[in-house]
C-alpha cells in the first residue's frame, strides 16, 4: 500500500480533480461552512484555487507550486487554503471568475483567488509560475496586515461590481425583435468569420457548436448562402483537423492556433455531446457521409471510454499521459512506419505525416487536408478500397495505442453534461433511424432519473461511486428539461412530458426571480456564497437561461400553457439589447428569436403508426417544427384527433391546424 508523507482534508471528496491535490504539502480544504469558519476564527484570508481534472495548466501550477513544501508553508501560515471542482461548483467558478475578469480583464483556469473570511475577494489571476506565485502571496499578505481597512473597502467595491454583472440582464432599452433585425445582427456576426478555415477569426479557436447549430438554422430558414457556407466549411475543418481524434474519434477542447491543427489535447464531454447535435443536424440539411462519419466514431469512442457500467457518461480525458501534453495522440515518423509498414506513404499522404502534420520534438499530429471522396480521386482509388485501407489503419493505430500510458479519466458523472448527451444521441436518431441511438439515449435519462433525481421534481448536480451529492443548478435543470422534450419527441412518451413539467415547476420556485423575468444559477436556498449569478451569455455551452427560455417555448406548445410561452418571450425582450449587439454571445437566445419571428409549427401525429411518421419527417432538415406523436388524448395537441385505423399528421401554428394528411410528403408541403 502506498504511503503518502502530507494528506490533507481533500482526501474525504469524491471529485478526481480534488483527490488529484489530497496529498499536497498545501492544507487544503474543501468549499464549505468548515473553511469559511476556520477563516473567520483564525483570522485569515481565503486562498481559493480553483480548476478541473482535464486542465493542463492547473497540472502544471501543482507540480511547480502546490507539492513544493516550500511554498506551502507560506500558503498555510498566511491563508486558509480551498480547492474548488468548478465542475463539481460552477456556481463558485461564475463568481471568482467574475472577480478576476473585473481585475485583469481576462480569465482562465486555473483560477486563483484571494478573498476575506466571508468570501469577498480582494486579489485574483490565472496560472503563475513559482517564483511569482510565492512573491505575490507574499505581498497580499503583508498589505492585508498593514492596511487591513483598505483591503475591506477594496473588497466591498469589487462585491459590489460582482453583485452589478448580476444586472446585465436588466436592459436600459427593450427591442422588438424581427427577422430584418435579426438580418442585420447576423451580418454584423459574420465579419467575425474565417470563411478558409471555419470558426471565429484568430487563435485559440473554439468549436462552440452552440453557434454553429443557430448558423445552419438560420441559413436554412432565411437562405443565407453566406452563413451556410461557413458552416460547411467549419464543419468540414474541425472534422479533417488535429481537434478530432482522426484515429479513435471524438474532439479535443480547443485548437490552440487558427487551423484546427494542434489541439489543447482534453476531451470534453459537453464538447461532445453538442457536437453530436450538429454534425446529426446538419447531415439532416446537407446528407454529407463526413458526418455520418463523426457521428459514428465519437460515439463509438463514447460508449467505449466514457460510458459507465450503469449508463452515466463520465465527464473527461485529461489532455496528459505520464505527465506530457497530448503524449497519448501523438506518433513518431518510425513508430508509424513499423505499425502501417508497405501503406506507410500513402498512409502518410492521408493523415499528413509531413510538414502539415509535424508538431515538436519529431511528434506529427494525425490530420486530414482532403475528403475521403477527393483523396481517392488525387489518388486514383477505387473508394471502396480507399476505405478498407483507412479501417486497417485505423485498427491497427487503436492496438498501438491501446498499449500506451492512458490519459485520466475524470469519472464522476454531471447531470447537466449527461443530458446534452441525450439530446446530441436523440439528433443522432432523427438523422441516421438508428434504435442504437434512441436506447442509448434512454438508457442515460433513466441512469439520471434513477441516480439523479432522489425525488420527483428535484436534481443533483454530480454522481460518482455511487454517490450523488450537491444540489442541482439551473443548467442542471433546463439541460435535463431539453433532453426529456427531445426524448417525448421521438417516442411519444407522455411521462418525459410530465418530468419537463415538473422540473420547470421547481425552476419557478426555486430560481426564478419574477421582478426581473430572469432565472438565477443558484436555488434560493443556497446560502454559502456572496452573490447568486445569472447566467444569460451563451459560450462553450448555452447559457441555462436561453436553455431554459427555449424550454419554456416547446413547452407552452406540446402542453398548451400560455404562461410558458409568455415567459419564454419575456426572457428574450429582457436580453433583446444584448442578443442585437452581440449576436455571437447569444446563438441560442437567437434560436428563440427566430421561432418566435418567423414560422415554427407544431406537428401532432395522431394514431397507432405515429412514432414511424415522426421518425421519417424528423430525417428531414426541419428546426422550426416541434413535434407531438402517438395515440395519448390526454395531451393538447392529440385531444380529439385520434381516428380508429388511421394516423393523421396535423400541420399547425400556434394551435390553429390545417387540414390533417396522412403522408410525410403531403406534409412537407405544409411546412415553409
Amino acid at each position: 500500500m502506498q504511503t503518502h508523507k502530507h494528506t490533507n482534508e481533500l482526501i474525504h471528496e469524491t471529485s478526481p480533480y480534488l483527490l488529484q491535490h489530497a496529498h499536497n504539502p498545501v492544507n487544503w480544504m474543501p468549499w464549505g461552512e468548515a473553511a469559511l469558519e476556520k477563516a473567520k476564527t483564525e483570522n485569515k484570508l481565503l486562498l481559493i484555487s480553483i480548476g478541473y481534472a482535464a486542465c493542463h495548466w492547473c497540472h502544471v501550477m501543482e507540480h511547480e507550486s502546490f507539492e513544493d513544501e516550500t511554498v506551502a508553508e507560506l500558503m498555510n501560515s498566511h491563508f486558509v487554503c480551498i480547492k474548488v471542482d468548478r465542475e463539481e461548483r460552477p456556481d463558485i467558478d461564475h463568481i471568482y471568475m467574475t472577480a478576476v475578469q473585473l481585475m485583469t480583464q481576462r480569465g482562465g483556469w486555473p483560477l486563483n483567488a484571494v478573498a476575506l473570511p466571508d468570501g469577498r475577494p480582494i486579489w485574483g489571476g490565472t496560472y503563475f509560475t513559482k517564483e511569482a506565485w510565492q512573491h505575490t502571496l507574499q505581498q497580499i499578505a503583508d498589505y492585508h496586515q498593514n492596511n487591513p481597512d483598505k483591503t475591506t473597502e477594496y473588497a466591498e467595491k469589487l462585491t459590489e461590481g460582482i453583485n452589478q454583472t448580476a444586472l446585465i440582464p436588466v436592459t436600459n432599452e427593450v427591442h422588438k425583435i424581427d427577422t430584418e433585425k435579426l438580418t442585420t445582427a447576423i451580418k454584423s456576426w459574420t465579419t467575425s468569420f474565417d470563411l478558409e478555415e471555419g470558426g471565429s477569426r484568430g487563435a485559440p479557436k473554439f468549436m462552440m457548436p452552440v453557434n454553429l447549430r443557430f448558423l445552419l438554422r438560420w441559413a436554412h430558414q432565411q437562405n443565407d448562402t453566406l452563413a451556410e457556407a461557413h458552416v460547411i466549411t467549419s464543419l468540414e475543418k474541425m472534422a479533417l483537423g488535429g481537434i478530432y481524434d482522426q484515429i479513435g474519434g471524438g474532439f479535443s477542447r480547443y485548437s490552440t492556433d487558427s487551423f484546427w491543427k494542434v489541439p489543447h489535447f482534453e476531451k470534453m464531454l459537453y464538447d461532445n455531446g453538442q457536437l453530436l447535435s450538429l454534425y446529426a443536424q446538419a447531415y439532416r440539411k446537407f446528407k454529407n457521409e463526413l458526418y455520418r462519419q463523426v457521428v459514428s466514431e465519437t460515439t463509438g469512442w463514447l460508449t467505449r471510454e466514457m460510458l459507465s457500467p450503469d449508463h452515466g457518461f463520465y465527464s473527461s480525458l485529461d489532455a496528459d499521459s505520464e505527465g506530457v501534453e497530448g503524449k497519448f495522440y501523438v506518433w513518431k515518423k518510425e513508430e508509424l512506419q513499423q505499425i502501417i509498414g508497405t501503406d506507410f506513404n500513402l498512409f502518410s499522404d492521408y493523415f499528413n505525416v509531413n510538414e502539415k502534420g509535424y508538431w515538436e520534438d519529431g511528434n506529427y499530429i494525425l490530420l486530414r487536408r482532403q475528403t475521403d471522396q477527393s483523396f481517392a480521386k488525387a489518388h486514383a482509388l477505387d473508394p471502396e478500397i480507399l476505405q478498407l485501407k483507412i479501417t486497417t489503419w485505423k485498427a491497427k493505430l487503436n492496438m498501438a495505442r491501446n498499449e500506451r500510458v492512458r490519459p485520466g479519466l475524470d469519472d464522476k458523472i454531471l447531470t447537466s453534461w449527461n443530458a446534452l448527451v441525450i439530446s446530441g444521441l436523440t439528433d443522432c436518431y432523427k438523422a441516421f433511424g438508428e434504435k442504437r441511438y434512441l436506447e442509448l439515449a434512454e438508457n442515460t435519462m433513466e441512469f439520471l432519473t434513477k441516480n439523479l433525481q432522489p425525488e420527483p421534481g428535484i436534481l443533483l448536480h454530480s454522481y460518482k461511486n455511487g454517490i450523488a451529492r450537491i444540489d442541482g443548478f439551473l443548467e442542471d435543470y433546463a439541460l435535463v428539461i431539453q433532453a426529456l422534450i427531445d426524448l417525448f419527441e421521438l417516442t411519444g412518451k407522455p411521462n418525459y412530458l410530465t418530468q419537463a413539467d415538473g422540473l420547470c415547476t421547481t425552476c419557478f420556485r426555486e430560481f426564478y426571480n419574477e421582478k426581473r423575468t430572469i432565472f438565477h444559477f443558484s436555488r434560493d436556498s443556497q446560502k454559502d456564497l456572496i452573490s447568486r449569478s445569472i447566467e444569460v451569455q451563451d459560450n462553450v455551452i448555452p447559457a441555462s437561461n436561453s436553455v431554459m427560455a427555449n424550454n419554456l417555448n416547446r413547452l407552452g406548445h406540446l402542453l398548451d400553457k400560455r404562461h410558458y410561452q409568455i415567459t419564454a418571450k419575456a426572457m428574450m425582450m429582457v436580453v433583446s439589447e444584448s442578443l442585437l449587439h452581440y449576436p455571437s454571445g447569444h446563438a441560442n437566445w437567437l434560436n428563440l428569436a427566430l421561432s418566435l419571428s418567423a414560422h415554427q409549427y407544431e406537428i401532432a401525429i395522431a394514431g397507432s403508426d405515429a412514432l414511424k411518421l415522426a421518425l421519417e419527417l424528423q430525417l428531414h432538415y426541419l428546426p422550426n417544427c416541434m413535434f407531438c406523436p402517438g395515440k395519448e388524448e390526454t395531451l393538447p395537441l392529440l385531444h380529439n384527433r385520434i381516428t380508429a385505423g388511421k394516423t393523421r399528421i396535423f400541420v399547425c401554428e400556434n394551435s390553429s391546424c390545417k387540414l390533417p394528411v396522412d403522408s410525410v410528403q403531403e406534409a412537407l408541403k405544409l411546412i415553409s
